[in-house]
């Protein structure tokens, strides 16, 4: 089971469309919702971007950042869909997912545990914890 993060806290995950890898994305093809791996060159989705309901980057660790990158190139490219973190990803990490552009974080049972949902609650204010913005104040 996984666990579905947003500003409100935890909730159950409630899309039933699935998900098309990347790498079997044919050429011609655009399905509604795509898994993107945290290595992957998105370059190509641009095109198809405006017939995408989600995208789902992985996150392998905790440690690895580029799904980061991929949310912010993807908002930056016009992708307006669903984006969600799925994987490692640690509720002192929930701002910074937000401010790159996901709207919400798929996390497992066993990390749900280990980071109950008042955790993530006091990152969901996002936009008031932005040091940058304390910085310009």
């Amino acid at each position: 089971m996984s666990v579905i993060i947003t500003d409100t806290g935890f909730a159950a995950d409630t899309w039933q469309q699935g998900f098309t890898d990347l790498a079997a994305l044919p050429a011609n093809d655009t399905p509604c919702c795509i898994d993107v791996p945290s290595d992957a060159d998105i370059a190509d989705l641009a095109p198809r971007l405006d017939k995408i309901k989600m995208i789902r980057v992985d996150f392998p660790s905790s440690a690895d950042g580029r799904g980061f990158t991929i949310a912010r190139r993807l908002r930056l490219m016009g992708f307006i869909g669903r984006l969600r973190a799925r994987g490692h990803v640690i509720a002192d990490q929930y701002a910074m997912a937000r401010r790159s552009g996901f709207d919400e974080v798929e996390i497992d049972d066993d990390l749900a545990a280990r980071q109950p949902e008042a955790q993530w609650l006091a990152r969901a204010d996002w936009k008031a914890h932005n040091y940058q913005a304390r910085l310009r104040g």
